[in-house]
């Protein structure tokens, strides 16, 4: 006779963590929601990532390390991975932040800690100002918050135009992006490390296709005048707040943002990691959940955390 083992905790979850698209308010989210297990500690953690990529980099994040600890929602914000870009509104935070907000009550999740990475620590910042009752927290990564004098990337630019920009996102765009993305990703990192198979395992190529380029482009071109309006209100924020950076970012100033943000927001904390680059959201993961924890009231030395990951890369010289 034949005997089949009943799935254990870890494949329970992962029979619904499956890719959704959900109706927002006529167009879809895609997202994954990865049910907590036996040993849930933690609120629901909503995880928001950056530009030019999807859930899929959150996820090879911070997955494994908190599996079965909370509900992990993972979303791919409008026009990025699988999810449809939506109206003109969802080129700016508060857009995405609504459409964030109206899939977390589809997926059942009243409020959360909010986790969201450079573009998306706009994205956390505009949730907890336009929708405070859905944010138990926010965990800032390396976040994207105030207006900048410099402009962007020349790609971008380009890729932004009103009319040029969709001729340059089809034929430009991806022959350039599969010679260009291992170095655009070392350059992100730098001066740590990408892991291996980084590209491949976050689906990243995703991002060179020409519809999720161009919408990435318009966002990055919008988001500076979009934080000369919104950082006027950051000071409205409630929640309890932890800001992770570090001193060698060069895609997203510390100075302009992470220190001005944790100026802003009353009672945050703000947390400066030494030759840490701009991914701090996997270089400093292990000090990004010491972050949720402490937010969702557990005993964490955060100071002792923040230094592991400083002598873990201390000799991290980039290319």
């Amino acid at each position: 006779m034949w005997f089949s083992a009943s799935p254990g905790p870890a494949a329970a979850r992962d029979a619904g963590a499956d890719p959704v698209r959900i109706d927002v308010g006529g167009y879809s989210l895609n997202s994954i929601l990865v049910e907590a297990g036996r040993r849930k500690d933690l609120p629901p953690i909503v995880f928001i990532h950056g530009a030019s990529t999807s859930l899929y980099d959150p996820m090879l994040s911070f997955r494994e390390k908190l599996d079965g600890r909370a509900r992990l929602l993972f979303v791919d914000r409008p026009g990025h991975g699988q999810s449809d870009a939506g109206g003109p509104e969802n080129i700016l935070p508060d857009g995405q932040a609504d459409a964030i907000s109206a899939l977390m009550e589809k997926r059942g999740i009243g409020s959360a800690i909010i986790v969201g990475h450079s573009f998306g620590g706009a994205i956390a910042a505009a949730l907890a100002i336009r929708h405070p009752d859905k944010v138990r927290g926010l965990v800032f990564l390396s976040p994207a918050v105030y207006p900048w004098s410099s402009g962007v990337a020349w790609y971008y630019d380009a890729a932004s135009a009103p009319v040029a920009g969709a001729l340059f996102s089809a034929i430009v765009v991806p022959p350039l992006g599969l010679l260009a993305i291992n170095r655009a990703t070392r350059a992100v990192f730098s001066p740590n490390q990408p892991p291996a198979g980084y590209v491949q395992k976050t689906k990243a190529l995703q991002a060179i296709r020409p519809d999720a380029f161009r919408h990435n482009a318009k966002e990055i071109a919008a988001l500076s005048d979009w934080a000369k309006v919104a950082s006027r209100h950051y000071r409205q924020i409630k929640a309890p707040t932890i800001i992770i950076t570090g001193d060698t970012d060069k895609i997203v100033s510390p100075d302009i943002h992470a220190r001005h943000l944790a100026r802003d927001i009353p009672g945050s904390r703000l947390i400066m990691v030494h030759n840490l680059g701009h991914k701090s959201d996997y270089i400093a993961s292990d000090l990004a959940v010491a972050a949720i924890e402490r937010i969702a009231s557990h005993s964490v030395d955060l100071s002792a955390a923040a230094r592991k990951v400083e002598s873990r890369i201390a000799d991290d010289r980039g290319d």
